[in-house]
């Protein structure tokens, strides 16, 4: 499935109050958290509903309601930073969690906790601020599509080109929603131009 680069220009604003090296923790987390409603809203406008009637305070009449279930996993640690937008977007969200750590010699990842809610038969969003090389990304899809999820969507805010074609390659019915396509990665794997180490400055580490 293609990419998708959220185009709107308050995202794209956000992104790049994010890129600032002076932004504050307080506002990377502010800016991390509007980004992330953007993405989210990206990932579920196709989702279907269903007709049923309700009661307003003047009538009855038939609306349409979402039917299909949802649960958001967060890769830690930055991930989690992305959680509350996807909840107060779709309140009834069950929350998954899988820890990958990078090594930094190797840049290859290894988990060191999963915890997830059942999920056969929902719409999974898996989030994660920085899609690098796609190790991380790519055991953590891999551990979601093991439980029979109905769909698969990854959300991130800054991706590479070279993660984005290790996704494509390995899951073709994956849709990834991405804030901004960065350059390359430099010799060190981190994202050029990119925003530094996001789960850094979304926690003042």
């Amino acid at each position: 499935m293609p990419l998708e680069i959220i185009q709107h220009p308050v995202a794209v604003h956000y992104i790049n109050q994010l890129r600032r090296r002076e932004t504050t923790h307080q506002s990377f987390r502010r800016y991390c958290d509007q980004v992330t409603t953007f993405l989210a809203i990206a990932a579920t406008r196709d989702m279907p509903t269903e007709e049923r009637d309700i009661e307003t305070p003047l009538e009855p009449m038939s609306a349409s309601v979402v039917r299909e279930p949802v649960v958001v996993v967060a890769i830690l640690r930055a991930g989690a930073g992305m959680i509350d937008a996807v909840v107060r977007l779709l309140p009834e969200v069950s929350v998954g969690y899988i820890g990958l750590e990078r090594d930094e010699t190797t840049a290859e990842a290894r988990r060191y906790y999963c915890k997830f809610p059942p999920m056969e038969g929902s719409r999974v969003l898996v989030v994660d601020p920085m899609l690098a090389t796609g190790g991380s990304s790519e055991q953590a899809i891999e551990a979601v599509y093991e439980t029979g999820p109905a769909t698969v969507d990854f959300l991130c805010i800054v991706a590479a080109p070279e993660g984005v074609r290790r996704l494509e390659n390995r899951f073709p019915d994956l849709r990834i929603f991405a804030g901004a396509l960065d350059r390359e990665l430099d010799s060190s794997k981190y994202i050029r131009p990119g925003l530094g180490d996001f789960g850094d400055r979304l926690y003042g580490t």
